[in-house]
């Protein structure tokens, strides 16, 4: 998959397998753990683990020179970030990370290129629970406010019941900014769920799930209005806090592990 903002920018993204709900309600866990309990691997740590560490990142060009980020906790802690109900069935989060894992991404500014995996090899430990997990230099940048970045509530995001709503509330988050407004077709939520083409039948489906993944939104405090067919206008919840949220997307500064 590529995406081409134009300018010679342009992000590339691979792997075995296409990423689903899940794998973006782990990806948003992992982000949101990063500030409370994240520790910045620099380009050239000091100490034998977080050399090994950085290896494993396997950082390309430009990348070679930024700094990574490693999350440490458990599979309960992240379970519970994201509100799974069962925290102690540990399989469905392994499952999501491994498939992060295999994405490889190659970024392109002109003529500069970074390339890394979305993450990188992580440990883990089934008995206790415990793992650690390697975010990529794109990700730590937004973590730390070095680049520019979403910011998502992540009370909303475990009070919200179907993979429909999370991705269309995804997708929302990144374009309409807190307490802003905007309008789009129901057509278009519908396609930041199914991208591919459908029948009558099937687009009459999705454009009824579409509007109770709008209702989902409604119960986390959104506002919609479909003031013509079709056609909506959707409000963004102001922020409730103006410091840094221990539960954000993009919490508090986090500690250095090897700092240059």
């Amino acid at each position: 998959m590529v995406y081409d903002y134009g300018d010679g920018k342009r992000i590339e993204f691979s792997g075995p397998e296409p990423l689903g709900a899940d794998d973006l309600r782990i990806l948003q866990g992992l982000v949101a753990m990063a500030g409370p309990s994240g520790l910045v691997l620099s380009p050239e740590p000091r100490t034998d683990d977080g050399q090994q560490l950085r290896l494993l990142l396997e950082p390309k060009w430009e990348a070679v020179q930024q700094n990574a980020m490693v999350v440490k906790g458990s599979y309960r802690a992240l379970s519970r970030e994201i509100g799974y109900a069962n925290i102690d069935d540990t399989k469905p989060v392994r499952d999501c990370i491994e498939r992060l894992w295999k994405v490889s991404i190659i970024v392109q500014h002109g003529k500069k290129r970074q390339g890394f995996h979305l993450l990188s090899q992580y440990a883990s430990d089934e008995q206790d629970g415990k793992l650690y997990v390697a975010l990529n230099p794109l990700i730590a940048q937004a973590v730390m406010g070095g680049r520019q970045h979403v910011r998502i509530n992540m009370n909303e995001v475990r009070a919200l019941q179907t993979d429909p709503a999370r991705l269309i509330h995804q997708r929302l988050c990144g374009w309409i900014d807190p307490g802003k407004a905007r309008r789009v077709e129901l057509d278009t939520l519908c396609s930041y769920v199914w991208p591919d083409d459908a029948s009558a039948e099937a687009m009459k489906k999705r454009r009824q799930t579409a509007r109770r993944a709008l209702a989902e939104l409604v119960a986390v405090g959104w506002k919609v209005d479909e003031y013509a067919k079709g056609k909506w206008e959707i409000r963004r919840p102001p922020p409730t806090v103006t410091l840094p949220d221990a539960h954000g997307i993009f919490p508090q500064p986090p500690r250095y592990l090897s700092p240059a």
